[in-house]
């Protein structure tokens, strides 16, 4: 136990009701930890900054983990660009020593829109001059789902052919509060989950498991994107100095309410 974590610290929480962000809570807390969540219920405003610089007074580091739904290049760089420049010139303001940001893996070699918006925001935070840490994440477990939606044609489910090594949200959440408490530490190693899987087969067993009335189609993504989504570019295979997480997708699945053997990815 770090001397930080044995003191308790004040964590401010950007995107603290999300998927990652929930479990980056959950940890602190349980770590002795006060959370200050970054949200509009909250008052703030992480665009314009409004109440922003106030909910930061006496707050020791702020993790990162706001999301959007957004493809192009143009989007994605407006959102997480505008994001982190607000935060980043808050903490300046209120005086907070770090800044710890969720990126993805893969993120250089995908030239994605999405991606392109993460390697803004991790270039920002590492030109900011403060205190800060980057995790690049493998997808998590809930991402079989989350595209079972974004191309939806009726009760058919488009879904990216793509190579995935998919990771406990829970396991992402305590990686982070662990940078937390160690301090700076610019870039770390890694994280992803235990097994490669295809994510189409993935959705597919999710589809199973929740008794749902879908059709999964796997889609070649065209381009170098689709080149790098299939390669494995969004995994952590050939990096031995990656962290692996414990949760498999198959314990993931059988946790979820009503899952059963039938679940299991194959």
């Amino acid at each position: 136990m770090s001397e930080n974590r044995a003191q308790g610290m004040r964590v401010a929480v950007a995107g603290a009701t999300g998927t990652v962000g929930r479990h980056v809570v959950d940890v602190a807390r349980e770590h002795g930890h006060e959370v200050v969540p970054l949200t509009r219920s909250t008052g703030v405003d992480l665009t314009t900054g409004s109440g922003l610089t106030e909910r930061l007074a006496g707050v020791d580091a702020v993790v990162d983990v706001t999301n959007a739904l957004v493809r192009s290049r143009q989007d994605a760089e407006a959102f997480f660009g505008g994001v982190t420049r607000t935060l980043l010139a808050a903490e300046r303001a209120a005086g907070v020593g770090h800044h710890v940001a969720l990126s993805i893996i893969g993120v250089d070699d995908v030239p994605w829109g999405y991606y392109q918006g993460k390697q803004l925001q991790e270039r920002l935070v590492a030109a900011s001059g403060q205190g800060w840490s980057v995790l690049r994440a493998a997808q998590l477990h809930e991402f079989a789902g989350q595209v079972l939606d974004a191309a939806r044609l009726g009760p058919v489910s488009l879904v990216p052919r793509m190579l995935s090594q998919p990771v406990a949200g829970r396991e992402v959440g305590e990686a982070l509060v662990d940078l937390v408490e160690r301090g700076p530490q610019g870039r770390v190693p890694d994280l992803a989950g235990p097994e490669v899987l295809l994510l189409h087969r993935a959705s597919r067993r999710l589809v199973r498991a929740r008794a749902l009335r879908r059709l999964v189609v796997p889609v070649p993504m065209p381009g170098a994107a689709g080149r790098g989504m299939r390669d494995g570019s969004l995994t952590a295979q050939g990096d031995p100095g990656a962290a692996v997480g414990r949760t498999t997708f198959d314990a993931w699945l059988a946790a979820l309410p009503g899952a059963g053997d039938g679940a299991r990815v194959r």
